[in-house]
């Protein structure tokens, strides 16, 4: 299929890079592109980044068919534009429109169109460190239609954001807060898929901890309330004594890209990787015993974010000195030199656009 290009008459000015902040900015021009059963995907464009026009009982706004996906592009010091995992977000994309009813997409095209698109907002990419050109691509289902089953039609968009840093406290660690009394998801349900549902069943809790002090909430179970699951943004690691401790896939957990990174680096570097279940009350014991040397977060958002506090109920515990830990800095500064192309990329982790 041809991408249409139609380009704004009137182009915005990127902020700098000391003043952006997460998501508030938007680059001139969109992908947008449209489903129906007959025609499958069709009329690929590029456009001016604009509102658009929805019918009020469109099921997305009643029912929920709605995924997406969060990446990066970022500029080298060479001023090469490069992606990181592309295609393997656009692969968990298809996944979640699998199990949301949702016609996939062609992976090729996709990141054709993504490409295009970057190239043509080149001037957006913020070049200092930490910062990024952030991309969601999502989908969302658009027949006008009240009785429940999947839509025959969809929209397809990508749009793009010049980010700084996610949390407001950088690189220095974050608080977490366990939520006792609100449950994410549950296996055998969407848990595991990037869907719009899943985010908003996450708020209530995310409200409560800010009110408490806190930057996010750590799930558990839900059948249990007793192992840990996630974090709001960001996969969970634990290092206790000398091996890395995340959490196993179960079917209600998000696969992040960024922890299967953390894994793969893990591994090649020696450090001994255990995916499975973990209790909190486990983390609390391993604290008290000296053994939990570190916690932090991996996630495409902030890389990787230390965490120094933990909080269940009335129980407390702080992990470290206040400063990231080594192992968190070490993952954080391999992931960011790959990223920014001031490391050679041995594991075929990049995808240079120009």
């Amino acid at each position: 299929m041809k991408i249409k290009v139609t380009r704004t008459p009137e182009t915005g000015t990127r902020p700098k890079d000391e003043d952006l902040g997460f998501g508030t900015v938007f680059t001139d021009h969109m992908f947008v592109m449209d489903y129906d059963m007959e025609k499958g995907w069709h009329d690929p464009r590029i456009e001016p980044f604009s509102e658009f026009s929805l019918s009020p009982a469109a099921m997305v706004f009643h029912y929920g068919q709605a995924i997406f996906e969060g990446l990066k592009a970022y500029k080298t010091p060479e001023g090469k534009i490069q992606l990181f995992r592309a295609r393997d977000n656009y692969k968990r994309m298809n996944r979640s429109a699998r199990g949301l009813c949702i016609p996939e997409l062609d992976i090729d095209f996709a990141m054709e169109a993504m490409k295009e698109l970057i190239r043509l907002e080149e001037k957006w990419i913020p070049e200092t460190l930490g910062t990024s050109l952030y991309v969601r691509p999502f989908i969302i289902a658009t027949d006008p239609f009240l009785g429940v089953r999947s839509s025959f039609t969809f929209k397809f968009f990508i749009i793009l954001s010049p980010v700084g840093a996610y949390y407001a406290e950088g690189f220095n660690p974050v608080k977490i807060w366990v939520s006792k009394s609100h449950v994410r998801a549950v296996r055998g349900g969407v848990g595991e898929f990037k869907t719009a549902g899943n985010y908003a069943a996450s708020l209530f809790a995310g409200e409560m901890a800010k009110k408490e002090g806190y930057a996010q909430v750590m799930w558990l179970d839900a059948l249990e309330q007793k192992y840990i699951e996630e974090v709001g943004a960001m996969n969970i690691f634990f290092m206790i004594d000398d091996t890395l401790v995340t959490p196993n896939l179960t079917g209600s957990i998000l696969p992040g890209i960024t922890r299967y990174s953390v894994i793969d680096l893990a591994r090649k570097w020696g450090i001994k990787v255990k995916e499975s279940k973990i209790g909190i009350d486990e983390v609390f014991s391993a604290h008290e015993q000296g053994r939990l040397k570190e916690v932090f977060g991996s996630g495409t958002a902030a890389v990787i974010s230390p965490v120094g506090e933990i909080r269940y109920g009335d129980r407390m515990i702080h992990i470290g000195d206040g400063t990231p830990g080594e192992t968190a800095m070490k993952f954080y500064d391999a992931l960011t030199a790959i990223q920014y192309g001031r490391a050679e990329d041995t594991e075929s982790w990049i995808e240079v656009i120009n």
